[in-house]
């Protein structure tokens, strides 16, 4: 695994923010806006030539992230995709830890040598993330089944798109899970689209859920943009498998926003849909939801106060990013082998 390079002085990880999803709403207010904002930032600095590579964004999405990462334990592993901004920073990862590695930054999550494909921060259980479509879920098994043989309470969760669901590791993944009974979650993120391709020209099932029976896994569908169903549901799926019940697939039906990475305008995607889905949008509704339980007016906050404090989060972020260097190139070896050890 990349070990992390962040200067002390620039803090890579939040857990306390972290804890504070599992019972604070405004904290996942709060999470969602930051992961929104980040992303919306980075599409700017990428059209600014501030970005290299390739980057892939996830608003829209932003539910399905901070509903996982209020409900997993701090010990859990997580692995995810490319599309992993969101899902980084909900699990504690600092704006600056993400933002330094897709500006590629000494103060990234991985000094800036994995860039946005690529982040990686063990100390929230963020295993590193992949480019290579479905390689997660085997990843997020394999640390399932060492908590299993270790005997701890650790569960592995898998994040993944529904395209990977299409791919050998898919199956593979699921089905070792589940012969094994293994304590690992499986999050697919149905955004109705793999890459540029709509999942009704890829995918003979309408219900990505429905494979789950192959291998006589429990399964659920969720609603991907209500923060409080997916938490909901990760919980649940969660505490079956400690419990020793195996492995579930939970189907978060879900949209993004954003094009598949960079530059694309998304002009493959029928009329009117974005637009339709934008009527649902998870900020927007946890929002109404606070109103209408009276959070915001017995904590004497008000939306636009957490926006700006979120802003402003954001803005000194990118400041301290902007003021870091990048990696020399000497350290492009710096993790390609472990030391020796003496037995």
């Amino acid at each position: 695994m990349i070990a992390t390079s962040t200067s002390a002085a620039v803090p890579s990880v939040d857990l306390a923010g972290r804890r504070a999803l599992a019972v604070d709403p405004l904290a996942r207010l709060a999470r969602m806006l930051e992961i929104r904002m980040l992303e919306d930032r980075i599409l700017e600095l990428f059209a600014e030539g501030l970005i290299h590579g390739s980057t892939h964004t996830c608003q829209g999405q932003e539910a399905v992230a901070v509903g996982i990462a209020s409900a997993a334990l701090a010990t859990d592993w997580v692995s995810c995709t490319y599309r992993g901004h969101g899902v980084a920073l909900a699990l504690g990862a600092t704006p600056e830890a993400v933002l330094g590695e897709v500006l590629g930054r000494t103060c990234g999550s991985a000094g800036g040598l994995g860039g946005s494909m690529h982040l990686c921060e063990p100390e929230v259980g963020l295993l590193p993330t992949s480019a290579i479509v479905g390689a997660g879920l085997p990843i997020a098994v394999g640390a399932a089944l060492s908590a299993s043989v270790r005997g701890t309470d650790q569960a592995g969760i898998a994040v993944f798109g529904d395209g990977t669901t299409n791919i050998g590791a898919f199956h593979e993944a699921m089905n070792l899970a589940a012969i094994w009974r293994l304590p690992v979650v499986f999050v697919c993120e149905n955004n109705l689209y793999g890459e540029y391709s709509r999942i009704d020209t890829t995918t003979p099932v309408q219900d990505i859920a429905d494979r789950a029976a192959s291998y006589a896994m429990a399964a659920k569908i969720v609603d991907g943009q209500d923060v409080t169903a997916v938490s909901a549901a990760v919980a649940d799926a969660l505490e079956s498998a400690r419990a020793g019940a195996g492995p579930t697939l939970l189907e978060m039906k879900t949209y993004r926003y954003a094009g598949h990475s960079r530059g694309d305008l998304g002009s493959y995607r029928p009329a009117g849909e974005l637009a339709e889905w934008q009527t649902r949008d998870p900020i927007e509704l946890y929002q109404e939801s606070l109103r209408a339980d009276s959070t915001l007016r017995q904590a004497g906050i008000e939306i636009d106060d957490v926006r700006a404090r979120v802003a402003e989060r954001i803005a000194a972020a990118e400041r301290t990013v902007l003021a870091s260097p990048a990696p020399q190139r000497a350290s492009m070896w710096a993790h390609v082998m472990a030391p020796a050890v003496n037995r």
